[in-house]
């Protein structure tokens, strides 16, 4: 059987991740590797016997792709996703999708038009506790729950400035909005606030150091998020569901389950990024498209954090179902 090819459009930390999953497909062949950082992309061509490029039209041009994966910075979305899509290639992009929502609708447009396979990097979705959970709230909906990412400040420059990273809501927490709308549904509303502190040992960080945000769920449920990236260790990050006689604890290593007789944990089992890179390139294939999170279904968390972000800069809350024109 013929070896799916793969290129890498971005080879930086989550594309590593990626790509020590990848490697471990036996009908996988990784063939191209593009980045700015022309070493780096050197690197990961020399590890895989792949050619490395500058750019991602050579790589596109070149290299006789069946699928792409797109792992760059949430400031430089659009061309590669756009040429990709000229090509009516399948791709993998991580995570977050864009800083600019019109651009993100754009492309969610060119993807359903053209009919190609996307999936985007929401993989807690693909923790088998995720899995649990989903079936204990089905019986028993969640009707309050509180997030949180109270973390360091991550080393990347473009991560420190808002027009880059788009801020830590946008860049880290948008998992937390996901695992809620997952598990509860579409948000309708929310209401953000957000706050700064300089700190000396980063210079010219300009993003909120402290955030926090209201939702309102379409099923009437109502949450709270908070984050911060004032830390020096990772503290909390997870997200608490609370329904009818039940308490649920989730973080991407484990499950706790209270239902008033105990508060027992139990460990993820499995690797959920193997999952999902298990499942696109399954669907690459031809066999059945287990995707959990398309391009399109990844935009409306995405259309969320950004929502958040820009409430808590105007000051006001905001609809969301009426501005994606999904309410009912």
């Amino acid at each position: 059987m013929s070896k799916t090819r793969i290129g890498f459009i971005g080879v930086g930390g989550i594309a590593q991740r990626h790509l020590g999953v990848l490697e471990q497909f036996g009908d996988v062949d990784l063939v191209g590797f593009a980045d700015p950082d022309f070493d780096r992309a050197v690197a990961a061509a020399s590890r895989f016997g792949a050619r490395a490029y500058p750019d991602h039209t050579p790589l596109l041009d070149d290299a006789s792709l069946d699928a792409v994966y797109i792992c760059i910075p949430p400031f430089a979305h659009g061309d590669a996703e756009r040429a990709v899509i000229a090509r009516g290639l399948p791709f993998f992009v991580e995570k977050p999708l864009s800083l600019d929502i019109d651009l993100a609708d754009a492309l969610a447009r060119e993807i359903s038009a053209a009919g190609l396979i996307s999936a985007v990097g929401y993989h807690w979705r693909y923790l088998d506790t995720v899995d649990e959970a989903r079936r204990l709230l089905a019986e028993r909906p969640a009707q309050l729950l509180s997030g949180y990412w109270l973390d360091q400040t991550p080393p990347p420059q473009w991560w420190w400035h808002q027009n880059q990273s788009g801020g830590q809501m946008v860049e880290q927490t948008t998992h937390i909005i996901d695992l809620a709308r997952y598990l509860v549904g579409d948000v309708a509303q929310v209401f953000g606030l957000a706050g700064h502190t300089d700190r000396a040992a980063f210079p010219g960080l300009d993003v909120p150091t402290v955030s926090t945000a209201s939702l309102r769920f379409a099923s009437g449920a109502i949450g709270n998020i908070g984050s911060t990236c004032l830390l020096n260790w990772g503290h909390r990050v997870g997200l608490h569901l609370f329904g009818e006689g039940l308490a649920l604890e989730l973080t991407d290593h484990d499950l706790m389950v209270d239902v008033g007789a105990g508060r027992p944990v139990r460990h993820a089992e499995g690797d959920p990024v193997w999952r999902e890179d298990r499942d696109f390139i399954d669907a690459v294939r031809g066999e059945v498209n287990r995707i959990r999170c398309p391009y399109g279904e990844a935009l409306e968390t995405h259309r969320v954090a950004l929502a958040i972000t820009a409430s808590a800069q105007q000051g006001r809350a905001i609809d969301i179902l009426a501005s994606s024109g999904r309410a009912s």
